[in-house]
């Protein structure tokens, strides 16, 4: 049976990435400039031949079955659990398989037992799937409190502490990097303010995880939800770490029990328990071989590679009349994702003109966060957003902030 390719030897960890190591991997970068990562990466060929090689090779359900094909998708999807755990640092706790982030933040929300009187406090920053979530609890009398930023767009520490002070905060649930100004938050710190406190946290690592190192022991957060479709995996992956299964499974039925009587049930143990019903076996398995091309890269030289072209990115549009930037100033505090504005130019044309006119793919609008957007004082339109990946140039950097200053010359 074919083996799907894996990658060379990891280089040394000090040596410079440089995306021609892996550009032959990605041919639909083919005559295009793609910056809209944020939204949306791509997956490299050992990616794609995962996905063919199980409907090819072995497709079939998982769990409790003897014929061949079951066992070998059940040890293989089992396999990259483990690897998924791994690549997080988080092979203590339990890792769940959900279709994206949105569904693991949503399991989490509906997975704790809430009272009248409990709290959440997030933050401006997040993205309306880290929010609508813990909006909707106020039909169970649960309060939401925000926690604003600072002229730097840095997270206000000293109001979240505020915040846990007053007691009654049960979960602080944070964004890990801003998807609209690529700004990071300090989850460490935040995680001790919540030990002090007696509060859980989630951290939202949608945008940080494609990036740079995230190791959950590291950060001692409860829960961490990701994607699978920016981290290099197939669209409808995702992943949701607990530190421990204390969550009510949100979804009953097949898979997820040991036993079944008239009178009730048994729920499986590990993982299983929030898997219920046929998955996404084969993206799930795919997503384990990205994780693995990742980690054969190295995160932190990739980490390296986008700070450097974050750097050039942000000084190229600041150079520009009539363009603003909005981006972190500290370089070790931000990942690749830039939003900006054209003066006398909505968003959304830039964005059409430079698909149209110079190849180049962004992203425009309001982002998914309507309330961060209200207080930069930018809902009419939004910003154009740029954000790289592993696999992002130099020149492609060179082209976007070439093409901007034409659409604000009116070339």
């Amino acid at each position: 049976m074919k083996t799907v390719r894996s990658r060379e030897p990891a280089p040394p960890a000090g040596a410079e990435f440089t995306p021609e190591e892996i550009r032959k991997d990605f041919p639909i970068l083919g005559g295009i400039v793609y910056l809209d990562n944020a939204s949306t990466g791509f997956s490299p060929e050992p990616v794609v031949e995962a996905l063919v090689e199980f409907e090819h090779r072995y497709r079939s359900n998982v769990g409790r079955r003897v014929h061949r094909l079951a066992q070998m998708a059940t040890q293989r999807y089992e396999h990259a659990h483990e690897k998924v755990a791994r690549f997080i640092g988080g092979e203590a706790g339990v890792t769940v398989f959900t279709k994206n982030a949105t569904e693991a933040i949503n399991m989490v929300a509906q997975g704790l037992s809430w009272k009248p009187g409990d709290r959440v406090a997030t933050t401006v920053l997040e993205h309306h799937s880290n929010l609508l979530p813990w909006r909707a609890l106020a039909k169970q009398g649960v309060a939401l409190d925000m926690i604003g930023i600072d002229a730097d767009y840095a997270l206000d520490l000293a109001a979240l502490e505020g915040a846990l002070a007053g007691g009654g905060v049960r979960l602080v649930t944070v964004t890990h990097a801003s998807n609209v100004l690529g700004v990071t938050t300090p989850v460490a710190e935040i995680a001790r303010l919540c030990r002090e406190h007696g509060a859980m946290l989630l951290v939202d690592g949608a945008q940080s995880l494609p990036h740079m190192p995230v190791d959950v022991a590291q950060i001692d957060c409860d829960f961490l939800c990701f994607s699978g479709h920016k981290l290099f995996g197939p669209t409808g992956t995702g992943v949701l770490w607990m530190r421990e299964a204390i969550l009510e499974p949100t979804d009953l039925g097949g898979g997820m029990v040991e036993s079944v009587t008239a009178e009730g049930f048994v729920t499986a143990e590990g993982y299983r328990r929030y898997e219920a019903g046929t998955q996404n076996i084969g993206g799930g398995i795919a997503l384990g071989v990205a994780v693995d091309y990742l980690s054969a890269i190295g995160m932190e030289r990739i980490r390296r590679h986008e700070e450097h072209l974050t750097a050039r990115l942000i000084r190229g549009l600041s150079a520009l009349d009539g363009v603003g930037v909005y981006a972190g100033r500290r370089p070790d505090a931000r990942i690749g994702i830039v939003s900006f504005t054209v003066d006398g130019t909505h968003p959304q044309e830039v964005a059409r003109v430079l698909d149209e006119d110079a190849d180049i793919q962004v992203r425009s609008g309001l982002h998914c966060c309507r309330p961060l957007m209200e207080h930069l004082g930018l809902l009419e339109g939004g910003t154009v957003r740029a954000s790289v990946a592993a696999y992002t140039t130099e020149e492609e950097i060179d082209l976007l902030v070439a093409a901007v200053d034409d659409i604000g010359r009116g070339c």
